[in-house]
């Protein structure tokens, strides 16, 4: 089919369609004559429709751009340009009670996804070098967090991408400066002063708060101020009351830190002081013990000893040997007693015959048998007759 086919199709099944609410965020603003142009955005999609409507139509709310409204309209495609757009009877401002509610729906679908839970959200690190920060261009939020930290840690580094904080754009420009920053720092601050719960809405914007939950750099929440709760703070890593606080607490404060070190100092000094005065005593005991301090006592004592052992053992020889030299002269005494030399030393004599045997009896004897006497001194040879 050609294109005017086509195309005139489609117009003829969109004018079947009726009217309908359409909810979206106002991007533009122009108009010529009695008719006004707006431009309804989808935050979430990043899609947007054009919309027409009388100056009466749009005269009877107050538009901004960035402002949230529900459009009544009937969608119109336009042959010639092949555009669609809407065009509205009725504009509503969507009501502070109305984005609060939907505000609160999301933050129950997105704490059932667990984006809220305290196990997936990382620490800070102690010391950054350096720290993104995305932020209003030139505004008080800026200044309090480079201020503050620098007064606290003078060497610290800033990455700065300057954002639209509030409106339209607010919520593409802060994911885009996301992106850029993610992985290319180490702590990710977010900052932005006070305002009204409209002026605060792109920190609870559902495309924002995914794309804070992916990213892999720890990501501080400092948007307005203590009361100001946008969903940012639940999602974040870390959230701040106030952006002077982030600048507190994305780095140390190096007084305090040099304190610390000091104390760590004077505490490992002692400990080391303590310590060799310790060893010292135990050194000074040691070289004050006998053995160390008269080596030589420790020789002349086993010198006493080996003596002593050496004299006992003396006296313990000799006396075994005197009392074996004195069992030794009582057996021979005993001995000389028993013997018979003492009898012949008395005057008897030994007879014997020649094969030395003794003679007891005179019958034993032959007559003319040679005998022997043994004497005290010497023997005599007689012949029996």
């Amino acid at each position: 089919m050609p294109v005017r086919t086509v195309a005139r199709l489609i117009g003829e099944w969109v004018n079947r369609l009726g009217r309908v609410w359409v909810e979206g965020q106002v991007t533009q603003i122009g108009g010529r004559g009695a008719t006004v142009f707006l431009t309804l955005r989808d935050p979430v999609a990043d899609v947007s429709l054009s919309v027409t409507c009388a100056r009466a139509v749009a005269e009877a709310v107050r538009l901004d751009e960035g402002a949230r409204v529900v459009v009544h309209a009937k969608p119109d495609f336009y042959l010639n340009r092949g555009t669609l757009s809407l065009s509205a009877t009725e504009i509503r401002a969507v009501g502070v009670g109305e984005l609060l509610a939907r505000i609160e729906r999301l933050k129950v679908l997105l704490g059932q996804e667990g984006l809220f839970a305290a196990g997936r959200k990382r620490p800070l690190p102690f010391l950054p070098g350096v720290v993104g920060l995305v932020t209003g261009r030139a505004s008080a939020a800026e200044r309090d967090v480079l201020e503050n930290a620098r007064r606290r840690w003078p060497a610290v580094r800033f990455e700065i991408r300057n954002v639209a904080v509030q409106g339209h754009l607010a919520v593409e420009q802060c994911i885009g400066a996301l992106q850029t920053l993610d992985g290319k720092v180490d702590v990710i601050v977010i900052a932005r002063g006070g305002g009204s719960v409209e002026d605060l809405l792109p920190f609870s914007d559902e495309a924002l708060l995914r794309a804070v939950a992916a990213c892999r750099t720890p990501v501080v929440s400092a948007i307005g101020h203590e009361p100001d709760t946008p969903l940012l703070d639940l999602v974040a890593d870390v959230r701040c009351s106030t952006p002077t606080d982030a600048g507190k607490r994305v780095v140390p404060d190096v007084r305090e830190e040099a304190h610390r070190i000091a104390m760590l100092r004077d505490r490992a000094r002692r400990v080391a002081v303590g310590t060799v005065d310790r060893e010292q005593q135990r050194i000074a005991q040691a070289r004050s013990r006998p053995v160390l301090a008269a080596p030589q006592v420790l020789v002349s004592e086993r010198r006493r000893d080996v003596e002593s052992l050496r004299d006992r053992a003396v006296r313990c020889a000799t006396g075994q040997l005197d009392r074996a030299q004195h069992d030794l002269d009582h057996t021979r005494a005993r001995v000389v007693a028993l013997s018979p030399q003492a009898t012949l030393d008395r005057g008897y004599a030994v007879v014997q015959t020649p094969d030395g045997a003794v003679v007891r009896d005179a019958a034993n004897v032959v007559l003319g048998e040679t005998l022997r006497i043994r004497l005290a001194e010497g023997e005599l040879r007689v012949t029996a007759s």
